[in-house]
């Protein structure tokens, strides 16, 4: 009875563990923002992303068979701030088939620039928000990690 315990008790060890593998990996992306005034009330806001070699971001079309987590961008309301237009992305893109998924996928490796076309009305400073992204390997995903951004329109 005290082995079976031992082994119960040593299975149970393992399988509680295994989901937390996910957990230990280190986010693989660095992401920097940057604001480019292109007239006195237009901005682009850059989201640049460099990713790990081995490593791949979904886009914000992933494509596959709609389990794929899309990039996404979620601006915070500000009344002085008016989006023109979707987010667009500049990068390689890959779209190809993947084992295990129902149709083609796109994605990013290497790197990408995600770019926000903004009005920014007199007196408005900030532009923030959160977005959310899934990361994943030849062997796993990352659970989607959602981050916050801020871009100073101030003086630029």
């Amino acid at each position: 009875m005290r082995y079976l315990n031992l082994c119960l008790l040593l299975l149970l060890t393992c399988f509680s563990a295994m989901p937390s593998f996910a957990q230990m990996t280190a986010d693989p992306t660095t992401w920097k923002y940057e604001v480019k005034k292109k007239s006195a009330t237009e901005y682009q806001l850059v989201f640049h992303v460099e990713l790990k070699t081995g490593w791949h971001l979904w886009s914000v079309k992933p494509g596959g068979d709609g389990y794929q987590i899309p990039t996404s961008f979620k601006f915070d309301n500000n009344t002085g701030v008016k989006l023109k237009g979707s987010i667009a992305e500049k990068g390689k893109m890959i779209t190809t088939a993947m084992e295990g998924i129902d149709g083609k996928v796109n994605y990013y490796a290497g790197n990408v620039d995600y770019i926000q076309n903004v009005t920014v009305a007199a007196g408005a400073t900030r532009v923030t928000g959160k977005h959310t992204y899934q990361v994943c390997n030849d062997r796993m995903c990352l659970p989607p990690m959602d981050k916050d951004f801020v871009f100073d329109v101030t003086g630029k």
